[in-house]
């Protein structure tokens, strides 16, 4: 299976390659268009501010590459957050995967939110094997509101969408490279499971 990691300067992709080799895959980090388009699966990772890291797509295309592929996506946290239509922060237009926009948490909690939160509502392959109120690993100060497409739900002074799904895209705001076996499990799934 060729796994491909999208490679824009916004992310510690380190992790995500190293919780793959565990899995017993190969991934291979890259920006080049013909690798990406040919990949078995993709994944779309993402640490960052929102409208540079969107300006590094544009400046390699990869913003119109992205919502044109046809094999299996999966956005990770600020990965997801850019397959939306806007996000607060910056401004910043989105892929448009997802038709929902991208609001800053306005709570008496502090943010971010960093550290282990629950998950519910788990409605896909993606999340085949994992109990309802399993915990995951997640940063940020940003969140997708409940909508059409979400498959898992979370709870930070709101309800909030912490997984989408429409047609062969996923997004996940957690980092499942960070949450242990459950998340490498959720990893697993989205190669093997998640085929549309």
């Amino acid at each position: 299976m060729k796994i491909a990691i999208i490679d824009y300067g916004a992310g510690n992709v380190k992790s995500i390659e190293f919780a793959l080799n565990r899995l017993g895959f190969e991934s291979q980090l890259t920006s080049d268009v013909e690798t990406i388009k040919s990949a078995d699966r993709v994944i779309f990772p993402g640490v960052g501010e929102a409208s540079s890291a969107m300006a590094m797509l544009k400046s390699t295309g990869l913003d119109t590459l992205i919502p044109n592929l046809k094999q299996p996506v999966l956005g990770i946290c600020l990965g997801m957050q850019l397959m939306c239509d806007n996000c607060e922060e910056g401004d910043t237009q989105g892929l448009g995967i997802f038709e929902v926009d991208v609001v800053k948490f306005k709570t008496n909690l502090k943010v971010p939110q960093v550290g282990w939160n629950t998950i519910y509502k788990l409605q896909s392959d993606l999340f085949q094997g994992i109990l309802e109120q399993s915990h995951m690993y997640l940063v940020h100060s940003y969140y997708v509101p409940l909508h059409d497409n979400s498959i898992a739900s979370s709870d930070y002074g709101l309800e909030y969408s912490v997984a989408l799904h429409k047609n062969n895209f996923y997004g996940v705001q957690f980092h499942p490279e960070k949450s242990g076996k459950l998340g490498e499990q959720i990893l697993e799934n989205f190669l093997v499971n998640c085929n549309k």
